[in-house]
């Protein structure tokens, strides 16, 4: 069998789906490039789009995750918000540990079908 593995990837629900890998990579980028349109152009993305996932994150989670400010002399910017980070850093655990987890018992269950020299990152 061809490198069987555990592929899992989380994504967080109010009523509806309101953060996953798509926000959390969007607003790691935000933190880093200090601007919600450098961060989409860095991920090929409408600005339209970063936009409207961002603000149904914000809706849902009922927090708001980046504050902007306006263009001008300085220019504009972007940076996340306290609750942001927090929420960003508690994604980040959360997928890390059920990931270290899958991995830990995807041989227990598995075991037949994979190889021995099989590695089972997630």
């Amino acid at each position: 069998m061809d490198r069987l593995h555990p592929a899992l990837t989380v994504r967080l629900y109010t009523d509806k789906k309101c953060f996953g890998p798509g926000v959390a990579m969007l607003l790691r980028r935000v933190r880093t490039l200090r601007s919600l349109r450098a961060a989409a152009m860095d991920m090929d993305m409408a600005y339209s789009k970063a936009w409207s996932i961002l603000r149904t994150a914000e809706r849902e989670l009922d927090m708001k995750l980046v504050r902007s400010t306006v263009g001008g002399r300085g220019g504009g910017g972007a940076a996340l918000t306290g609750e942001g980070q927090r929420m960003l850093d508690a994604f980040d655990a959360f997928e890390a540990e059920l990931k270290e987890t899958a991995a830990r018992l995807f041989p227990q269950y598995f075991q037949e079908f994979i190889s021995p020299e099989e590695d089972h990152a997630c």
